[in-house]
């Protein structure tokens, strides 16, 4: 993106000049009168503080976006639909536009310039779809992958549980065949975003125990208290009440909603985690970039840019931050699947908890004191935020222990780690 004057810019993506200049003459072109002005934010990271997949939601669906420009948004929403700019990194069959990532975080880029937001659909677009495209049949790609498109379906993950969050081979969550239908009894934590969500990928065993990663399958799950789920939210240390527990209770769906087959759920589930965390960051890399250019706007104007210790502090967030734009764009190659997305959820989640320290650090004391009744836009309760939500970080796509596994084993090619539940690399998630 571009920075305002006087604050650090970041190298654009190589190669992808032409690219943007089409992208950019195509949004000028494009964006129906009335959507930029006093419109909502066009940054998709939802804020400093806050889940990417919240952000992408609330412009999740045709005539959902707030006030009177609702007309406006929806006819945004239209065009990016017909120019394959939704779900864009999907194949053109699907209804995408086949982009790299490099050439996805130049529409980004160019939205945010513009002030337009890039129509995301979370969950369904980052994780759900290209599970679909790896793993499901072409009946169910069919079926499924229209209404995450249009945004009439959206999606949460279920895989952690009460005992074991970052062990999904040790789930407990039953699901039984019953004719036609797979039944799931259960509870799941830590699901972001399940109080937005109409429908679940829900990780369950449907095989014996003692496989541990065999007997496990994947379920499409609508989330309805009619069909035996219940959602409760989880209040976060920052406030936010994103995360949540669900319940299944007898909750049904069809067997053709098996993706990869009754026991083929390891497999996909690791291509889930793999898209999770390299989505996550791709999605977060244009709101860290503002967050970065505004605590530096911030500092300019307190006069603490005049400081070595944070003049040296904002170098390193701004070192880290285009370190990790390099690896989002050129992930690390493996001959294991998921291991360069460990490299950049890693670098992601370590970056938003040391980026919350540093801003605390170069607001001082304002920094420490949250956002009064009515003042939920305050700068200094917005620091606040981003250092409480970014120690949930480090466990939420996986601990940075279990990262560190996967990519010494999987990467390095190091001996794996042994422990009484089997090789670290066998242990691959935390908090979904």
């Amino acid at each position: 993106m571009e920075a305002a004057p006087g604050t650090p810019a970041f190298a654009h993506p190589p190669g992808t000049e032409p690219f943007r200049r089409r992208v950019r003459a195509w949004i000028s072109a494009n964006v129906p009168p009335g959507l930029t002005a006093d419109g909502p934010p066009a940054a998709h990271d939802g804020g400093p503080g806050e889940d990417p997949g919240a952000a992408r939601a609330a412009y999740g669906g045709l005539g959902e976006a707030p006030g009177p420009r609702a007309a406006a948004y929806a006819e945004w929403e239209r065009r990016l639909l017909d120019a394959g700019l939704v779900c864009p990194a999907w194949p053109r069959r699907y209804g995408g536009a086949g982009l790299g990532v490099p050439e996805v975080l130049v529409l980004e880029e160019e939205c945010a310039r513009a002030g337009v937001p890039r129509i995301g659909r979370g969950a369904g677009e980052l994780v759900v779809g290209p599970v679909l495209l790896a793993h499901g049949t072409e009946e169910q790609r069919a079926r499924l992958l229209p209404g995450i498109r249009t945004g009439r379906d959206t999606y949460c993950q279920a895989y952690s549980e009460p005992s074991h969050g970052s062990d999904p081979a040790s789930v407990e969550t039953r699901g039984t065949v019953a004719g036609d239908e797979i039944v799931i009894s259960g509870r799941k934590t830590w699901v972001h975003g399940a109080r937005r969500a109409g429908r679940a990928l829900v990780l369950c065993r449907t095989g014996p125990a003692a496989g541990r990663h065999r007997g496990l399958s994947c379920v499409v799950v609508r989330l309805a208290e009619g069909n035996g789920t219940r959602v409760r939210p989880v209040r976060s240390a920052d406030g936010s009440a994103d995360l949540c527990e669900v319940v299944f209770d007898g909750a049904r769906a069809a067997l053709r909603d098996v993706v990869g087959g009754p026991g083929g759920g390891w497999p996909v589930v690791m291509t889930a985690l793999a898209h999770q965390r390299a989505g996550r960051a791709a999605a977060a890399l244009t709101g860290l970039e503002a967050a970065f250019q505004d605590l530096v706007r911030q500092a300019q104007k307190a006069g603490r840019t005049r400081d070595p210790l944070v003049r040296g502090q904002l170098a390193e967030a701004y070192t880290r931050l285009a370190l990790l734009r390099r690896a989002v764009a050129d992930p690390p190659a493996a001959g294991a699947p998921g291991a360069g997305a460990a490299v950049v959820g890693l670098m992601r989640a370590e970056y938003r908890r040391r980026f919350g320290e540093i801003a605390l650090a170069v607001t001082g004391a304002a920094g420490l004191l949250g956002p009064g009744p009515g003042e939920e836009d305050d700068p200094a309760g917005r620091w606040q935020r981003l250092f409480l939500s970014g120690r949930g970080d480090t466990i939420g796509d996986g601990t940075g222990e279990v990262l560190r596994d996967i990519i010494a084993e999987r990467l390095l090619g190091l001996p794996a780690e042994r422990s009484p539940a089997g090789s670290g690399a066998g242990v691959p998630d935390g908090r979904r």
